[in-house]
């Protein structure tokens, strides 16, 4: 027989051998195990974000079957390179914006949210729902979603240049300033596609937080509305829903607020608010000059009282706009912040003014003296008569007025 020393080193190769081969396994199996585990839990989340039933919405619905896809969230990683940190496009109240690259070279912005209550989930349900059956080019482009994470993802067209909000009231010297003629034509675009929501979609839908953060800007700073989380989708014939008040502290219905019914009209008095922004070039509650916080609205309804509207917008504005650009685009703006939502206009109304406005001072600057003139006087007539910045200011009143005091100003 073989020396006793070699048969002890075959017995320690062999044991060394079984031992290796040993831990390969429990590795393996641990692998397998934990892939499993992340399997069921993908298809547990899944189950739990409603991912059945999104599936038949989806596929009973030729048109967003073609525009709307679940994703997995072994897509969503590689486009993001596992959600790397330099990826991150914003913070949101609601979670992260990352930025990422699909597997057919898109480019897209992923919502990650935070927030893990079912009401939450719901919303983010209903966000997928809405925007699958909306096609619209001011309207932001929704690709799909993803619900194998806790908390699902929602995958949109990436719009590079930021919002309204962003550009309009950024400190930094390096942001793009927004011209009076790019102020207009974004509102126009913004105002036609809630019009759109309101009234021309396959089911109404009031959008519920109209603000300038939600209006996106893409490459050509085209107007893109986004954010239709807290949106609500309502039967054509029904004029309003009663809700649980959502929105957000500055752009808020003070009818809405009171009494809890949601209709076409709420949207317009945030875009309202908007529109004094654009015109102000304030936030829609600032810090006045005794220190405190101070709502736009209130502010912009009582100024309206003591000076000419001249004097109150910003400087940019009065180098840029005409006189008659400025009180049209004022008075639309108080006529959006009445308080009886039955005195406001419809976005068509607000949509129909801006597009005149704007589609008035492309013609002039490329008209003849004689041809402005002309484009005024069948202008002047568009209105209802009396001028509403003079004749309604009693009868408006801003819901911040009443809470302002114990509120804490927006970051």
């Amino acid at each position: 027989g073989a020396p006793p020393f070699i048969a002890g080193i075959a017995i320690g190769l062999g044991i060394g051998f079984g031992l290796l081969l040993l831990g390969l396994s429990a590795i393996f199996i641990l692998r397998r195990w934990r892939t499993d585990i992340q399997k069921q839990l993908r298809r547990k989340y899944f189950t739990k974000n409603h991912g059945l039933l999104l599936e038949q919405l989806i596929s009973s619905n030729e048109d967003a079957s073609e525009r709307t896809k679940i994703f997995s969230l072994e897509e969503l990683n590689k486009a993001t390179n596992k959600f790397d940190h330099t990826r991150i496009l914003g913070h949101g109240g609601h979670g992260m914006v990352y930025k990422g690259i699909l597997s057919d070279q898109r480019v897209v912005a992923i919502k990650k949210s935070k927030v893990i209550e079912q009401g939450e989930i719901d919303q983010f349900i209903n966000e997928v729902v809405i925007l699958s059956q909306i096609n619209h080019r001011n309207i932001v482009k929704l690709y799909g979603c993803c619900l194998e994470t806790e908390v699902p993802l929602l995958v949109y067209d990436f719009v590079p240049n930021g919002s309204l909000f962003e550009i309009l009231h950024s400190i930094s010297t390096s942001t793009c300033s927004l011209s009076w003629d790019g102020c207009l034509r974004i509102a126009a675009q913004a105002a036609g596609a809630l019009y759109y929501l309101h009234s021309a979609a396959s089911i109404s839908v009031f959008h519920r937080d109209v603000k300038s953060s939600n209006i996106l800007l893409d490459a050509n700073y085209t107007a893109k509305v986004s954010d239709f989380g807290s949106s609500r989708l309502v039967d054509i014939d029904q004029t309003h829903v009663t809700t649980h008040v959502q929105g957000t502290f500055g752009y808020l219905d003070p009818e809405y607020f009171r009494t809890g019914q949601l209709n076409e009209k709420s949207d317009v008095y945030s875009f309202g608010v908007m529109l004094l922004e654009l015109l102000l070039r304030r936030k829609p509650v600032f810090m006045g000059d005794s220190g405190s916080a101070q709502s736009l609205s209130s502010y912009f309804l009582g100024e309206m009282q003591e000076r000419p509207i001249r004097e109150i917008v910003a400087a940019q504005v009065r180098e840029e706009a005409t006189e008659e650009e400025i009180v049209s685009v004022a008075s639309l703006a108080e006529m959006c912040l009445r308080l009886q939502g039955e005195e406001r206009p419809t976005m068509k109304e607000v949509e129909m003014s801006l597009q005149l406005l704007h589609t008035k001072r492309s013609i002039s600057s490329h008209a003849t003296p004689e041809n402005g003139r002309a484009e005024a006087s069948a202008s002047s007539h568009s209105g209802n008569g009396a001028d509403p910045v003079t004749t309604t200011s009693q009868r408006c009143y801003s819901l911040e007025q009443e809470f302002i005091s114990s509120a804490s100003l927006p970051r």
